[in-house]
């Protein structure tokens, strides 16, 4: 068993170090936020991922994970910061990063192995991070290994994914690889596979994300054009994926997470060769706006409606809001009322009244809308839209929901509900 210094205590930093704790290593945990160093002395968990509190609290309480206030010497740095995207250059932000790798190197020691598990633009270890870190006078792939391992889980299955997911591991020169995959070795269960150098695994990473995204574009493409032929998408696709050479995704309201609406900008942050992937972006963005269509066709003019947003967490059953397709469309119904519909006298509507209401996520990770309780977001809505697919909304009653809305219609963007009981309830239903 090896010493570790976690750089990082978010989604991924915090399950990773608790998972090497548990394996019986030694971890130091450091993050920026003293506020979360203490959540971490005190097991504290912020997130509502399935497992973290029992194995958080016991890698305290053992004393194998330490949350420290300085960056503690370590065989191995490995580091989970914070990637930012800047939304109106497009550009990563990788202040984070380079902050790191400067923590680091004060403290780095020969032969030591430091990781970077961040999401970054291909070649960002071998640059950026690598020139932070040799401030320390040592020479990376010679005195310190140096590798980069994506992380590649998803939130509400961090810690079976931590274990059971293959691993990519690219380092500089063989001695970093066999480091790295040495570390790895220790708690996955996975295949560890390895490149030629960091900056292929960087690659590797954006381009699975990348194919996602892509993916999900086509099968939101794939449901509007279906609804101006009156098709039912999702069985067209159903269909289709009966060959065994095709397998196109789901569409829905959009795509959400920190990974697939970003890395696909990451993996072209520094090629002039993007001209699929901005279509694929624009197609998944503009989805809010196709779900407002689908609105305006069951309530015409939304002038002074009140519609009822099912889901501020991206995917269902967890407590992510990041990216939130709901949150974005509660975004869009507001800007869309200021657009006076076809056929009407031009004037300027009254803004539609927007609930959104969430199970899972907490009300302080939203800063755009106030989240309320179910009964308040329905009561007097005129119109229900399932955002997310939560467990909790697959199994809603439609006949009590129509005894307080205002006016019985539903709209199905994640294909949870059956609709055949929603219209025998008295509901106008429309889904992507």
């Amino acid at each position: 068993m090896s010493t570790v210094c976690v750089h990082g205590l978010g989604y991924i930093g915090l399950p990773t170090a608790a998972v090497l704790a548990d394996d019986g290593h030694d971890v130091f945990g450091y993050d920026t936020d003293r506020a979360v160093r203490e959540d971490v002395r005190n097991a504290d968990v912020q997130t509502d991922e399935p497992g973290l509190d029992g194995l958080l609290t016991r890698a305290v309480e053992s004393g194998r994970l330490v949350a420290t206030d300085e960056v503690a010497e370590a065989e191995y740095h490995l580091v989970c910061v914070p990637t930012p995207f800047d939304e109106e250059t497009r550009r990563p932000r990788l202040e984070y990063v380079v902050a790191a790798a400067e923590a680091i190197a004060p403290v780095l020691r020969d032969g030591d192995t430091v990781i970077l598990e961040s999401t970054v633009p291909p070649g960002t270890t071998e640059t950026h991070f690598r020139h932070a870190l040799e401030e320390s006078g040592l020479e990376a792939g010679v005195d310190f290994g140096l590798a980069h391992c994506p992380e590649t889980v998803l939130p509400g299955n961090i810690l079976a994914e931590l274990r059971g997911n293959d691993r990519i591991v690219g380092g500089l020169g063989p001695a970093s690889t066999d480091a790295a995959v040495e570390l790895y070795d220790s708690f996955v269960d996975g295949a560890i596979r390895t490149t030629q150098d960091p900056t292929t695994a960087e690659f590797v990473k954006l381009i699975q994300n990348t194919f996602r995204d892509v993916n999900i574009a086509l099968a939101n493409e794939t449901a509007r054009i279906a609804h101006d032929y009156g098709i039912d998408a999702r069985e067209a696709i159903d269909f289709a994926n009966g060959h065994p050479r095709v397998e196109l995704l789901s569409p829905g309201p959009g795509v959400g997470g920190h990974c697939l609406p970003i890395d696909p900008w990451f993996l072209g942050a520094e090629s002039d060769s993007l001209e699929l992937i901005p279509t694929a972006r624009e197609v998944n963005d503009g989805m809010s706006e196709y779900v407002v269509e689908l609105i305006r066709e069951l309530l015409g003019d939304l002038s002074g409606a009140k519609i009822a947003v099912l889901g501020a967490a991206y995917k269902g059953n967890v407590g992510d809001a990041r990216k939130s397709p709901g949150l974005a469309l509660a975004a869009e119904l507001r800007r869309g009322a200021a657009v006076p519909p076809p056929g009407t006298d031009g004037g300027s509507p009254d803004e539609p009244r927007v609930a959104v209401h969430d199970p899972h996520v907490d009300d302080a990770a939203v800063d755009i809308v106030d989240l309320v309780d179910l009964e308040t977001a329905t009561t007097g809505a005129d119109a229900v839209v399932i955002a997310t697919d939560h467990d909790e909304f697959e199994g809603l009653d439609p006949r009590s929901l129509r005894e307080r809305m205002a006016a019985p219609n539903v709209v199905d963007t994640k294909g949870i509900l059956r609709l055949r009981r929603w219209r025998e309830a008295g509901f106008s239903a429309r889904r992507v």
